[in-house]
């Protein structure tokens, strides 16, 4: 074989591994899934001191090494856990602050993004995950730092962007610091059923009903304050 023929074979070989290459790939990020999946309900129901890799390992239907090679230690998978549900939950304000975009009615779209909020707010895991944030922040804190930059901070600050959309087309009064109404108004939404479910349990989520009349009064309150028909 000349070299010309075996730099063309040579050539030809990663095409030829592709396929395998691609199925490699696929099951590694397949496994790593699994354990991402089993060790955030690892964490959650056990919190982070009573949490083992061998627990996640069981859980994943994988072997502990496995996990390992995918995540260094326990911390490094923790942090990847915090951090990954962390943009998920972003996702979901970011798309409950859309109802804003364009809006003409700010009752009526204020309403929609209070009940956006308060739904996502008191799902089970979303508050287990806060309690575990707040649990773990002296232990680490800046992992929790950046949960609350990246995550509730990030929201809000979409939302006061939002809003003052709202106050450039006149349907608000101008808002000096749109972020801080963001969380004026966030908080009128949170404070009783985040600080009913923290304390008492997820068990004691409020009725749908009687969310929606949260969210509804939270959005008279705001308008008291900000809404642009009175000056």
């Amino acid at each position: 074989m000349n070299p010309q023929q075996r730099a063309e074979q040579d050539m030809g070989r990663p095409a030829a591994a592709q396929p395998e290459d691609d199925m490699e790939i696929g099951r590694t990020a397949r496994k790593r899934r699994a354990i991402l999946r089993a060790a955030t309900e690892v964490f959650l129901q056990n919190g982070y001191l009573g949490a083992s890799m061998d627990q996640v390992a069981a859980r994943a239907a994988v072997s502990k090494q496995t996990v390992y090679k995918q995540f260094e230690d326990k911390e490094r998978l923790f942090a990847e856990i915090i951090l990954g549900t962390n943009d998920q939950l972003v996702g979901g304000f970011v798309q409950a602050a859309d109802q804003l975009d364009g809006a003409t009615d700010a009752r009526q779209a204020l309403r929609e993004v209070a009940r956006g909020f308060i739904e996502i707010l008191t799902q089970p895991d979303v508050i287990r995950l806060r309690r575990l944030v707040m649990a773990e922040a002296d232990r680490f804190p800046d992992l929790s730092g950046a949960w609350f930059e990246r995550g509730f901070h990030r929201s809000l600050v979409v939302l006061g962007e939002a809003m003052q959309g709202l106050a450039d087309r006149g349907v608000l009064r101008d808002l000096p610091d749109p972020t801080l109404a963001a969380y004026q108004f966030a908080g009128l939404i949170m404070y009783k059923p985040m600080n009913q479910v923290m304390f008492a349990g997820t068990l004691a989520k409020p009725p749908v009903d009687e969310l929606e009349r949260i969210a509804d009064e939270a959005v008279k309150v705001f308008l008291a304050a900000y809404d642009g028909d009175h000056t």
